[in-house]
């Protein structure tokens, strides 16, 4: 399960996370980001008008054509690091946004939930 891409919020995310098949959580830092304002597209199944949200993925597209990509700078660029449970994943993710990298603002909080929805499922006894 990926939790965000560098695609997501509109190719302004620096990182790539998911649940690794081969067990543990694996984070992927962005070495580089697109310079300029990346047009924003609108939530799909939140767009009432189809001809709107057409015209928005194409100037997203037509953007994205031409931009740079510019180095970001940070102390973690092209990194990639694996982290053996929601916690440590949690830490990492945290340390990464603390140190400038960019994220979707609900990253957080989607950890956070799927740790309580471990540890209640830990914590269930049997009948």
């Amino acid at each position: 399960m990926s939790y965000c891409r560098w695609s997501s919020d509109d190719f302004a995310c620096d990182l790539y996370c998911y649940a690794d098949v081969n067990g543990g959580w694996t984070t992927h830092v962005a070495g580089s980001r697109y310079s300029g304002e990346i047009p924003k597209v609108e939530d799909a199944l939140l767009s009432s008008d189809t001809e709107e949200y057409a015209r928005q993925c194409q100037a997203q597209t037509d953007f994205l054509k031409d931009a740079q990509l510019v180095p970001i700078g940070l102390p973690y660029d092209g990194m990639t690091f694996r982290d053996p449970t929601l916690e440590a994943f949690r830490a990492r993710v945290a340390m990464l946004i603390e140190a400038g990298y960019r994220c979707p603002e609900w990253l957080l909080a989607s950890i956070d939930e799927e740790i309580g929805e471990e540890s209640a499922t830990r914590d269930e006894k049997p009948c």
